[in-house]
């Protein structure tokens, strides 16, 4: 029988080889993020969503992706089955306009606020009001924090107010912003709050003990929308100046701006993996950036009117939009 020495050379074969084979594996493994690829991004119309009967100006999917909910208008708040597109429930109860809407984290309860001057909370299950707050002036915004114990809202007077959702008392008043209040968004974590403002800026809050972080003031008007990355780390804003910034958010600096638009920008929405940023904007339609090169990668194209509101699902296959001509769609 033959026999075969180890030599230099077939070691350093044997060596490149296994290399070789170790890379295949390393790219191959969850340890890189996914590569985006065409089918991860929403290119397509996949429903529309009618029974609104003005304006959408704000939609959010259930945590579990079941439900769609939107508020319109038409004072009412709707919910709607995501894998039919069909009509669930209208909850009626708001006096005027409701502004915004979003699920509690448990997806127990539904939350609006409205310009009737108060901020409702409804069993989703049941469409019943589970609690009422009112306030002096006109609410467009509101976010639960992620631990689900706190409703943030804001709005006319300039101020944010934090609600304890069991007790249904009011837990603290946020003051600095010099005019309304248009958005806001919790930290993944829920360690700070972001709020965006009629006066050109946004501000960054602790909720420890509530004391003002930073103060963001590069944009040129009204800032629309805001909204964290998955990660936590960078800040996302939209503005009337027909531009959005992404902004470092343990610095609390400027880091991009992006200005490739004619027309003011209303909603964004970061994918699920932090990869995509969706924009809505005054003309009708919805970009989607990569984040990794900046660079537009579809513009989406089908609603008849201002873009108001953009979502993601949790399991990042579907985005909602919502829009001034009444409807809402869900992009796949």
């Amino acid at each position: 029988m033959p026999r075969y020495h180890l030599t230099s050379l077939n070691f350093r074969l044997i060596l490149g080889l296994l290399l070789v084979i170790g890379m295949l594996i390393l790219f191959k493994s969850d340890w890189l993020p996914p590569v985006l690829t065409p089918s991860h991004l929403p290119t397509q119309e996949w429903l529309t969503l009618s029974g609104h009967q003005a304006p959408v100006w704000s939609v959010a999917f259930s945590p579990d992706n079941q439900w769609l909910a939107s508020a319109s208008q038409d004072q009412t708040v709707k919910l709607w089955e995501v894998k039919s597109g069909k009509l669930l429930r209208t909850y009626n109860g708001h006096h005027d306009a409701v502004f915004a809407v979003a699920f509690s984290p448990d997806q127990q309860l539904l939350a609006s606020v409205s310009w009737d001057k108060t901020i409702k909370l409804w069993k989703v299950a049941t469409g019943k009001e589970y609690h009422t707050w009112s306030n002096e002036q006109n609410i467009n915004a509101l976010a639960f924090s992620p631990q689900g114990d706190l409703l943030a809202t804001g709005g006319w007077d300039n101020t944010i107010q934090l609600w304890q959702i069991h007790s249904g008392k009011l837990y603290q008043t946020l003051t600095g912003h010099q005019d309304a209040i248009w958005a806001l968004a919790f930290s993944p974590d829920g360690d700070l709050l972001a709020s965006a403002s009629y006066d050109k800026t946004i501000k960054l809050w602790q909720m420890s003990d509530g004391p003002l972080l930073y103060t963001l003031s590069k944009h040129q008007d009204s800032v629309f929308a805001v909204t964290f990355s998955p990660d936590g780390q960078y800040l996302a804003s939209a503005s009337h100046d027909k531009s959005f910034k992404i902004w470092d958010v343990e610095a609390g600096k400027s880091l991009l701006t992006l200005k490739d638009y004619n027309y003011s920008i209303f909603s964004l929405a970061f994918s699920t993996d932090g990869k995509l940023l969706v924009a809505g904007a005054d003309d009708s339609t919805i970009t989607v950036w990569g984040m990794t090169d900046n660079q537009l990668l579809a513009t989406l194209k089908g609603h008849q009117g201002p873009v108001y509101s953009v979502a993601f699902s949790s399991d990042g296959k579907l985005l909602a939009s919502g829009s001034a001509d009444k409807t809402i769609k869900l992009w796949r």
